[in-house]
């Protein structure tokens, strides 16, 4: 029996977002663990999967996820948008299916941190996935400070996100804290209509007065 990490698309059609094979599999499912039962019956629903007939439980709620693998049925583990267990839900179970001897198959489907990467120009090679940064203001300045600083040192991008509504107060935390040259990427609305994808040094973001808005957004900075 297998554990599938399914990915969700991070705006429009799942035909869109996900390859066929993909779609397939997912279809052949009845059983999934997911992070958002809401978003996860949509997603299913759009697949013209009859939902009603669908095992679909909530991550944090359930004593044993891994139950209808036990069961010898194929499980699927959804993310509410991109893909599970990277800056999402998932990491525990896909650990504890490992552990108990179950095989793991990630299906392709969008990430946006890579989507993001993808786009910005910065260093591919070498990067770093960071999260969320402090909210209090002295520790995400220090913060801030410290990521310029092992950026500039091992030639290495990096990612972080934010929630939405605090977008700006971190932008302009970084228009503060980092040096001029510094290249600084802001990717927006992936894949949605509204997409904006903008890479450029942080003195040419101070004088652009840009405004995000609260839409899901990465963060990609690059050192000189």
């Amino acid at each position: 029996m297998i554990l599938y990490a399914i990915p969700t698309p991070l705006g429009g059609r799942p035909e869109e977002a996900l390859p066929a094979p993909a779609l397939q599999t997912i279809r052949g499912l009845k059983d999934f663990v997911v992070e958002n039962e809401k978003s996860a019956r949509a997603f299913l629903g759009a697949l013209g999967m009859a939902v009603r007939e669908l095992n679909i439980r909530p991550i944090d709620k359930e004593r044993d996820p891994l139950a209808p693998l036990r069961e010898k049925r194929s499980l699927g583990l959804l993310s509410e948008a991109g893909c599970p267990a990277i800056a999402d839900p998932g990491a525990a179970l896909i650990e504890a299916a490992h552990r108990d001897g179950f095989r793991v198959v990630p299906l392709v489907g969008p990430s946006s941190i890579v989507l993001a990467l993808m786009a910005s120009g910065l260093e591919g090679q070498r990067f770093a996935f960071c999260g969320y940064l402090p909210r209090n203001e002295p520790e995400r300045k220090h913060r801030i400070r410290e990521l310029e600083q092992r950026s500039r040192k091992e030639k290495e991008t990096q990612i972080f996100i934010e929630t939405p509504y605090r977008n700006d107060v971190l932008l302009a935390a970084l228009l503060e804290s980092c040096r001029a040259g510094t290249r600084l990427c802001v990717a927006a609305d992936l894949t949605l209509a509204g997409e904006t994808i903008k890479t450029l040094p942080v003195a040419d973001w101070r004088s652009a007065n840009a405004v995000i808005g609260r839409r899901p957004a990465v963060f990609l900075l690059l050192a000189d």
